[in-house]
């Protein structure tokens, strides 16, 4: 019995080893939206690796620029980093240079970042770059002989370059400059927290009725409290002036009042006094 119990056993483990060195181990590509491609990787080289599905011979190529690391089946691993070079065209910044248009300025879109939770508001940006925009036309006077490069040209430039309120803070001046044409940028930043507080307020309302001997009196008082909850925003404007690739100003200022809009009066205030600005 004892012998027939080995036997079968030795059977079942002669099966599964046969099963598994009949099972082809497979390459693992990890992709940098964390997707797992298990495959047979074919060919390598600087740009593209080539792979095929199991099961399948056809070749796909795969740029790797999209790639994060490689698990050979050897039980090697490759890791691949981001360069310049090799990065996704949709996220790559393409300086091309813009006809140069002397004397002339130019807003860049306003990152508006909260500093708590680092997040970033695209609409926020865009309102603040207006913002900034509308001011200097509005003191045109007062900047000559600087003429404001419209809006709507900036804006088209940075994107067909790849450049937003994300990555503006990335990109060399000089490249900015070369994009837009233009030989003077403002780069403001908006940075700011969020605190909150309450307010309470006690109104009261009585009569008071005199008994006849003047000795008792006899008072009824009615107190009401009202109580409100109001949000702080706590902020830091940053603004940077640049000439000719060399920064010119540079100052940073917190608004006196602690409320939504305040950060506009800071913008006013470190224009006015930047070396553009002429007093008529």
């Amino acid at each position: 019995m004892k012998s027939k119990q080995i036997i079968t056993a030795i059977l079942m483990f002669i099966t599964v080893f046969s099963f598994a060195q009949g099972v082809k181990k497979l390459d693992k590509i990890i992709k940098r939206d964390y997707q797992i491609i298990e495959c047979t990787i074919a060919k390598m080289s600087d740009k593209t690796v080539e792979y095929s599905l199991p099961g399948e011979t056809m070749q796909i190529s795969l740029d790797v620029s999209q790639i994060a690391r490689i698990d050979f089946a050897s039980g090697r691993s490759q890791t691949f980093d981001v360069s310049e070079n090799n990065a996704p065209s949709g996220n790559s910044v393409q300086v091309t240079s813009s006809e140069m248009k002397p004397n002339t300025i130019a807003v860049l879109p306003v990152p508006y970042v909260n500093s708590g939770t680092m997040e970033e508001s695209g609409e926020m940006a865009k309102f603040a770059q207006n913002d900034l925009y509308n001011k200097l036309l509005d003191k045109s006077a007062n900047l000559f002989p600087l003429t404001v490069q419209d809006l709507r040209v900036t804006n088209s430039l940075l994107h067909k370059a790849g450049i937003d309120y994300k990555n503006i803070d990335e990109t060399p001046i000089e490249d900015l400059q070369k994009i837009l044409g233009v030989d003077n940028i403002i780069a403001a930043k908006v940075s700011f927290t969020l605190t909150e507080g309450s307010t309470a307020s006690t109104y009261s309302s009585g009569s008071a009725k005199v008994s006849d001997n003047n000795k008792k009196v006899k008072t009824s008082d009615v107190s009401t409290t009202n109580a409100s909850n109001l949000t702080y925003y706590n902020y830091m404007v940053y603004f940077d002036m640049y000439k000719n690739g060399t920064k010119i100003y540079s100052q940073s200022r917190k608004p006196f009042l602690n409320i939504k809009d305040s950060w506009m009066d800071s913008i006013t205030y470190l224009l006015k006094r930047s070396p553009i600005y002429v007093k008529k």
